[in-house]
């Protein structure tokens, strides 16, 4: 993550339409929404890994949101939180990305290793300039992981680190070979090696992470990427800093210069609804301009993943490099009284929508998204929890990717949409969002989000190569574009039944509440 960003504002609402397969359409005056999912043309399996979520040492995130510290009074397991452990596991989360962002950059892993009271405070010159006492480091970092049922995805320091630092992380967790950095990790209470896959090279190179130019953050990943070593059978998935926004560039000079030494890039875009960094707009206070321009921007991400993903389709026409959107999210104004480098934020049925508009690109795109992860998982940004204290509420956010978990590793199925335009003055988007999926067991997931706040519509869906027997479906909606869940009303935004459906002849006829997501399941 970082604290500074250029932005595009990109007003192709028709690019993203055509390539989520959503055309405007009139008949007789009455806008139609037809969808067409195509059963016996299976695609790509969508990896679990879009699912992702990102934890960095950022405001609340780690400390209260995650580690409470063994003597708290709120119950927990080796000093990590229960209620927010069990939360997590509910929606599956396959990868977590720490320890940043920024603070990934100015970290020593060293320091965050034995005896709590031994490891040396640190300023966390990124976020706030509060001292970070270290009690969170690889071992409690990686003891999450173990009780989410997570894979670890970890960010090497470029910015400020050695490579010689990288080897050894990389060795001191995964060996077990008898060596003095093995003989360290044993001392300090593990024994076996940990499997960690997912290693990135640097964060946000271009920006926080050492304002490099392309050219030259190519050359260092040549460097630092020749000395991953693998320990045992622990496989190393190696991830290069990609670009921000649209910086194409970025991705072309790293695939043209080392994508043959890579197995992942990675790329940042965060949706801010003013499309001004230094004024985001608020969370909670909002109007219909702003529920739009937020839509709008979040359906940039389309744009962006079609246009890197030429990009690297050109140097990697086999598709074996992977795509990780591994920072994404709504970046609203903190809330106020709060220290504004904590990006503390609210989190009502708009980052709701978002988010699973976004999710719908990413499945769109499943034949290069590999990853994604969700900036942040607690306390900041676009969080699936908040804290205060010992209570703890779920966002939005949070019930959009429990609805979602049946699209993990599922496979995706092509799809035909075609619906009305949301115009708002001169802006216009689809009014609609779908992807579909089919599991291991046969059954079809269909996703849908509806962006008009105003009204409801109808959706014809038409199911080719698959029957239709039984559907049952859950609805995410409120009365309020602006409804959020705080610590005394935790339960204003929740998924409820949906049964507002009728089959047809070869698929259903769906009525879709105004701003709602809804998730279909299809036997």
């Amino acid at each position: 993550m970082t604290s500074t960003r250029f932005f595009r504002t990109s007003a192709a609402a028709w690019v993203a339409a055509v390539s989520l397969g959503c055309l405007a359409v009139a008949v007789a005056g009455q806008p139609a929404n037809r969808l067409t999912i195509h059963a016996d043309q299976p695609g790509p399996r969508i990896s679990r890994f879009i699912y992702g979520q990102f934890a960095e040492h950022l405001g609340r995130c780690i400390y209260e949101g995650i580690w409470v510290g063994e003597d708290s009074p709120i119950p927990n397991t080796r000093g990590i939180r229960n209620d927010v452990v069990e939360a997590l596991r509910r929606i599956k989360v396959p990868v977590l990305r720490w320890p940043g962002g920024c603070f990934a950059d100015e970290y020593h892993w060293m320091d965050g290793i034995g005896p709590r009271d031994r490891r040396p405070a640190r300023i966390n010159s990124h976020w706030g300039g509060v001292l970070d006492n270290n009690h969170f480091g690889t071992h409690e970092f990686l003891d999450l992981c173990e009780q989410l049922g997570a894979e670890p995805y970890l960010a090497v320091n470029v910015g400020s680190g050695s490579v010689r630092e990288m080897m050894d992380w990389i060795e001191y967790t995964t060996s077990d070979q008898d060596t003095p950095l093995v003989q360290l990790r044993r001392q300090n209470g593990r024994w076996e090696p940990w499997k960690i896959r997912f290693w990135g090279i640097g964060n946000e190179s271009w920006g926080c992470g050492g304002s490099m130019r392309p050219e030259y953050y190519a050359d260092i990943y040549r460097q630092y990427q020749e000395f991953v070593r693998n320990h045992g059978d622990n496989r190393i998935y190696k991830i290069a800093c990609g670009a921000s926004d649209a910086n194409y560039r970025w991705t072309e000079v790293l695939m043209e210069r080392v994508g043959h030494r890579m197995n992942g890039l990675s790329l940042h875009y965060y949706t801010v609804p003013s499309g001004r960094w230094s004024d985001k707009g608020s969370a909670t206070r909002f109007g219909e301009a702003e529920w739009h321009a937020t839509l709008r921007r979040a359906l940039f991400m389309d744009e962006l993943l079609t246009r890197h993903s030429a990009i690297m389709d050109r140097h990697d026409p086999r598709k074996r490099i992977g795509l990780l959107v591994d920072e994404w999210g709504v970046w609203h104004n903190v809330e106020p009284g709060t220290n504004p480098g904590f990006l503390y934020q609210q989190n009502t049925l708009r980052d709701a929508l978002v988010a699973a508009a976004t999710l719908n690109i990413f499945h769109h795109h499943a034949d290069r998204v590999y990853m994604a992860n969700i900036a942040q998982m607690v306390n900041v940004l676009q969080a699936m929890i908040l804290t205060d204290g010992p209570r703890m509420v779920l966002t939005p956010t949070y019930h959009v990717f429990e609805m979602f978990v049946p699209h993990q590793d599922a496979t995706f199925l092509p799809d035909d949409l075609e619906c009305e335009d949301y115009v708002l003055g001169a802006e216009r988007i689809p009014a609609l969002s779908a992807s579909a999926s089919r599991d291991a067991s046969g059954r079809i997931h269909l996703s849908l989000a509806h962006f008009r706040p105003d009204r409801p519509t109808e959706l014809d869906c038409r199911i080719e190569g698959a029957p239709v027997r039984r559907v049952h479906g859950r609805v995410l909606t409120a009365p309020a574009m602006q409804a959020h869940n705080t610590f005394d009303a935790p339960d204003r935004v929740r998924p409820t039944a949906f049964s507002d459906f009728e089959r047809t002849d070869g698929g259903l006829r769906v009525r879709l509440p105004a701003k709602s997501v809804v998730v279909l399941t299809i036997e």
